[in-house]
Parts: C-alpha cells; structure tokens; sequence
C-alpha cells in the first residue's frame, strides 16, 4: 500500500512538472519567437547593405533605371490588378540583388519598427517580412508612382505591422532601397474592405507609399491602408543605415523573465514538499510497525 502511495505522488510530481514546462512553454514561445524573428531580420538588412556597398554606382544605377522604367510602363498601362506571365517575370528580376527576392527595407520611426521588404506578398514573406504588391510601382519614387507595402499585424512569433495602427497623419517613414532613402509623410489613413483598391492607384504626377495591414486587431476582417506622400528626406536619414532591432530589449522579455524564477520557485516548493510528505508518511510506517 506504501508503495503505490508513493508511485501516485511521484507521478502527480511529474503531471504538476510537465504541466510546469508546457506552461513555462507557452509563456516564452512569443517573446522568442519574436526575438529570433527580430534577428533574422537584422540579417537580412545587413546583408543587404553589404550588397548594396560592394556594388558600383554605374551598377546601382542600371537597377534603379530599370525599376523606373517598369514604373513607367505601369503607369501607362492603367494600373491593372494583376501582372501578365511576362510582367511577373520581369518584375521578379528587378531589385533583386541575390536572388533572395529582398529589394530593400522600411524603417518607421514612430513605432520602432525596421523590417526587410521582398517582393510578392506570399504567405512565406509575410510570416517575417513586409511584402511588396507586385502589381504596384516598384519602391523607387517618382512621379505618377504608388508603391504598396502589406504586412501581417498580431502574429505570436513575429511583430510586423502589428503597431501601424498608431500612426497619424504627418508621422514619416523610410523606405531604403539600394543607395537611397525615400522618405513619406502620411497623409490619410483608410479603413477598408479587403477587395476595395480604389485607394492603391497610381495618381498621375504624385508619388506614394501605401503601408497595408488587416484591422481590427485579432480580427482581420478590414484592411488599414496609411498612405504617405514622398517628401525631402529628413537630415539624419539622409544615408542608408544598417539597424540593430534585434539586440533591442522588448518590454514583452519583462514578463517572462519574472515569471521564470517565480516558475522555478513554485517547482522547487511543490519538490520539497513532496519530499517532506513522503519523509513523514514513511516516519509514520515505521512508528506503526515499531508499535
């Protein structure tokens, strides 16, 4: 009977310490995630910017005429929604320094938030990336352009767009795109339906930056569009940066490191006082017996 007493309360200890770590689990799994996201990011960026470097400017500047000259060709055949075989190949081809399908990378100030831009908005892009809509104008400026950026919000393992609601009018952000630093002031948020894209044209002799994102939070059944207009670039964005998001400390890393130790503690107690209960229970027998 003493045996199987103390089989039950082992396995209750090892329920109560496996319910302990699937729950310690659950609590970092966004908080790293996030963070390994946030690294690979950094990465990508610095890689980038090494690319970027090592190129020559008659180089840099053959890429940049050839994203301006499909630019044009867009423009001028009406802004359709989708790209023939042809375009989608070429579009593929261009800004597309290692065949990685990264074309540069957006930093908004306001937010903190510093992301690598791909082309395409496929599901594996947007897991940890912005994506570009690729029947938009590439992310090159100029006139009679609008380029469109989406990006995911509310993901556990990757923050993303998840703070473009916070933005207002007159905020700025940069899109860094080979050697230069485009520079958008917004100037109207939208809520729309997810199949209106009335407000994603190209507008003859403007140029824009429309960031996407679905709304609301946690239920996606909108789209939030934040359009920017290009402006002179701000002083200390004038050069392309490389950033360090991911060596920066996240309020979210707060929660689990508290919450570890107060784990440990609680699974140290509930072994100790299993220890204590089987100590007296077995005092217990061996008084019994002696008597």
């Amino acid at each position: 009977m003493a045996a199987s007493k103390k089989a039950k309360s082992r396995t209750s200890t090892a329920i109560l310490f496996a319910a302990l770590i699937i729950g310690l689990s659950l609590l970092l799994y966004p908080t790293v995630s996030n963070y390994w996201n946030s690294l690979h990011q950094s990465r990508v960026i610095a890689t980038y910017a090494e690319e970027v470097a090592g190129m020559s400017d008659e180089e840099r500047e053959a890429l940049l005429s050839a994203a301006r000259e499909y630019n044009l060709d867009l423009a001028e055949g009406g802004g359709s929604c989708a790209l023939t075989a042809e375009q989608e190949k070429l579009y593929n081809s261009l800004l597309n320094l290692s065949g990685s399908g990264a074309m540069g990378y957006i930093e908004i100030p306001s937010i903190n938030c510093t992301l690598p831009i791909y082309h395409t908005t496929d599901d594996s892009v947007l897991q940890n990336s912005v994506g570009h809509l690729d029947w938009t104008s590439l992310p090159v400026g100029g006139e009679s352009t609008h380029c469109v950026l989406s990006g995911h919000r509310g993901l556990p393992s990757a923050r993303l767009f998840t703070d473009l609601d916070e933005l207002s009018e007159g905020d700025v952000f940069m899109l860094c795109i080979l050697d230069e630093v485009l520079t958008y002031e917004v100037d109207q948020i939208l809520i729309v339906e997810p199949n209106d894209t009335s407000s994603l044209k190209i507008e003859q002799g403007m140029d824009y930056c429309t960031l996407v994102t679905c709304t609301p939070y946690g239920i996606n059944s909108h789209r939030l569009l934040v359009r920017g207009h290009r402006i002179e670039n701000i002083e200390e964005s004038e050069t392309v940066r490389v950033t360090a998001d991911a060596v920066q400390i996240d309020p979210m890393i707060v929660a689990p490191i508290v919450a570890l130790p107060m784990l440990l503690v609680l699974l140290i107690s509930l072994f100790v006082k299993d220890r204590r209960r089987s100590r007296r229970k077995k005092k217990k027998s061996e008084e019994t017996n002696q008597g």
